[in-house]
């Protein structure tokens, strides 16, 4: 095996787990230590990977840009997930959206189904409901401290929403790997996010390729919770296959589509 033919296995690896050991990589193809060490070397040179003692993770963050700088990532790929996700409400349905831009992305083609009940913690999808003015859809808009991503967060936001019920919760995420799941930088945001998970009957994931391999700080929810996940054509075949031995339900939407 080439050298960048390993490196991208490494990286691949690296996306998939979260994280791994030089020890392991040694034992995987077979070459020295040197040789692994100089490999992540290069993938870190790249900013690929981060280095750490005794091998490499993923490059992570606690920090999360704004909701402006967000929104206007992945455009076409978030409107194709937007628009299957969508399709998979009925009306009258009792519908969950936590915070994020694709979540904010599919509330504009959620407010035409008729006759819902949305649940939200984020300030942008509640506007999007209030704006349409359809008098047959209520917006329950749970409060608490203001994130970056303009979620409502903390044990206020917790409590109101332990006493709803949902039928079907669209999660936003920060990453998804499959040694964290879906995941968040923000630890406050991750508790609320977490209660509409248990307080949903259903859990759709939308999500594009960029999600694959990055990992917040804090864990929402494990891959296996996920009833459904909606990404895009960018999502690269080994992390579909290995997604959908774990959801539910994987599709996947290109973005004309």
């Amino acid at each position: 095996m080439l050298a960048p033919q390993r490196q991208q296995a490494i990286l691949e690896l690296v996306r998939q787990n979260g994280g791994v050991r030089v020890v392991e990589l040694v034992r995987a193809f077979g070459v020295s230590d040197l040789t692994i060490r100089r490999d992540l070397a290069v993938l870190a040179r790249r900013g690929l990977v981060a280095k750490v003692r005794g091998g490499a993770t993923v490059v992570g963050s606690t920090d999360e840009p704004g909701f402006a700088v967000k929104c206007v990532r992945q455009e076409r790929e978030k409107q194709a997930i937007a628009r299957r996700a969508a399709a998979l409400v009925r009306p009258g349905a009792t519908v969950g959206l936590s915070a994020g831009t694709t979540t904010w992305t599919l509330a504009h083609h959620l407010a035409a189904v008729p006759a819902l009940t949305v649940v939200t913690n984020s300030v942008r999808v509640a506007d999007v409901f209030r704006h349409t003015g359809r008098p047959d859809q209520t917006v329950v808009l749970v409060g608490g401290v203001r994130t970056p991503s303009d979620a409502l967060v903390g044990p206020v936001a917790v409590a109101a929403i332990r006493r709803l019920n949902v039928d079907v919760l669209f999660l936003g995420v920060h990453g998804m790997t499959l040694r964290a799941g879906f995941t968040t930088p923000n630890m406050m945001e991750a508790e609320t996010d977490r209660a509409l998970v248990e307080a949903a009957d259903r859990l759709v994931v939308p999500a594009d390729h960029t999600k694959w391999g990055t990992v917040g700080i804090c864990t929402i929810a494990a891959l296996t919770e996920a009833d459904v996940l909606v990404s895009d054509s960018g999502l690269p075949p080994p992390a579909r296959d290995a997604l959908a031995c774990r959801v539910g339900h994987l599709i996947i939407t290109g973005p004309t589509t």
